[in-house]
């Protein structure tokens, strides 16, 4: 009996073998006439039964070749670019445009870029740069600046002359036959005579010049050194009529530390130096400039720009002043000194003779002697009366300014 409900169990379950072989077969025919298995079998390469049914990414079925070529691909869709930051526009310059020649080395270059800059849309100023950017007062065998700004101001006659000059002297400076070092006692007072004759060579061709302090710089080294040269280029251009422009604040933090990035001339974070810390960006040529503009508009007597119109355009309605505002009572009463001399009737002081007799009727004779405090002024802080009192000098004024309003 056993034996004969085995073969039924069997006998039941044969359809259902025979159709999981029939479906295997036809996923098996079905695998080897794709392309990707045709291309595999050309390769010679085994495959498993895993392949067949579970095909890795890389041998998934593809579409025939016609129709991949038939199907158009979508286009990407193109990104417009941001437009440009506009360039500020540089107009003709006038044929009788005062020039303001800027002279001196690498720095002064970049400063003379920020000036153009700023002046662009005026046509009455030209901005004229003759620097040579490896110069100094230390290599005058380089170049000599206290004999080339002569020939300088002869050719280009400007109205006015602004100095950058000293980012190069933290070297050696010959004096006589001796090689001295940087900012030694002798180094030092060659120095000076140095700036000193440029200066006065500026003077003498009775140009007004301004001379534009260094900034602080990414070595501390050089920074101190920067901030000595700085006293005495502000010596020497005082001494001969110049006047000195300190920028030193535009390029440091509030702890007085060099910063590469800081605010520009708007206030907006921008970055100021390059990444060697010596050289300035476009933004930072343009802050130097901005420290510059406001005297050098004072030294052509122009108007500073964003400055208010004092007249009127022409045509237009001249507005009535505006009347004057009643004046504002304040109801206060002045404190009670305690140094005050009415107190006690004396001006001197402590330890002086007491006066040869009181006055009984003094206020501070009356607490000491009868115990009774001098009557509270209205409105003070020690006024207890109820309902309180009105204060005279207040009531007197509310009355004046009735009196005056319409």
């Amino acid at each position: 009996m056993a034996s004969a409900a085995r073969i039924a169990r069997l006998v039941r379950r044969v359809p259902v073998l025979i159709l999981a072989v029939v479906l295997l077969t036809v996923g098996v025919a079905a695998a080897l006439h794709s392309p990707a298995v045709a291309q595999e079998q050309q390769q010679s390469r085994g495959w498993s039964l895993r392949d067949l049914l579970f095909p890795r990414r890389s041998e998934r079925i593809e579409p025939p070749l016609d129709l991949q070529k038939a199907k158009p691909k979508p286009r990407k869709p193109r990104v417009p670019r941001a437009p440009a930051e506009p360039e500020t526009p540089i107009v003709e310059k006038a044929p009788d445009a005062r020039t303001v020649l800027v002279v001196g080395d690498f720095m002064a270059a970049g400063l003379a870029e920020g000036l153009d800059t700023a002046f662009g849309e005026n046509a009455g100023i030209r901005i004229v740069a003759r620097s040579n950017g490896s110069s100094g007062f230390v290599r005058d065998d380089f170049y000599n600046w206290p004999e080339q700004i002569k020939s300088l101001i002869e050719t280009e006659k400007p109205a006015a002359v602004v100095v950058m000059l000293g980012s190069n002297d933290r070297q050696q400076m010959k004096v006589g036959d001796v090689r001295e070092q940087p900012r030694s006692e002798n180094w030092t007072k060659e120095y000076e005579h140095r700036t000193d004759a440029l200066g006065k060579a500026i003077a003498e061709a009775k140009v007004p010049f301004l001379w534009v302090g260094m900034p602080a710089f990414r070595v501390p080294k050089m920074t101190s050194d920067m901030l000595a040269f700085n006293d005495i280029y502000r010596q020497a251009a005082e001494a001969h009529g110049g006047e000195f422009v300190d920028v030193w604040d535009g390029f440091v933090d509030e702890n007085g530390a060099f910063v590469t990035s800081g605010p520009d001339m708007n206030g907006q974070p921008v970055r100021l130096r390059a990444d060697d810390g010596i050289n300035v960006s476009k933004a930072g040529k343009r802050k130097l400039a901005f420290y510059t503009e406001k005297p050098l508009l004072k030294i052509l007597g122009l108007t500073a720009p964003g400055s208010p119109v004092t007249a009127a355009p022409a045509g237009a309605p001249v507005e009535a002043p505006a009347p004057a505002a009643a004046p504002i009572v304040i109801d206060r009463t002045a404190p009670m000194l305690l140094s005050d001399p009415a107190l006690d009737g004396g001006s001197e002081l402590l330890g002086a003779a007491p006066p040869a007799k009181a006055n009984p009727n003094l206020p501070g004779e009356k607490l000491v002697v009868e115990g009774k405090a001098s009557q509270a002024s209205p409105g003070r802080a020690d006024d207890f009366s109820w309902p309180p009192k009105a204060n005279p000098a207040a009531t007197a004024a509310a009355d004046t300014t009735t009196a005056v309003s319409p």
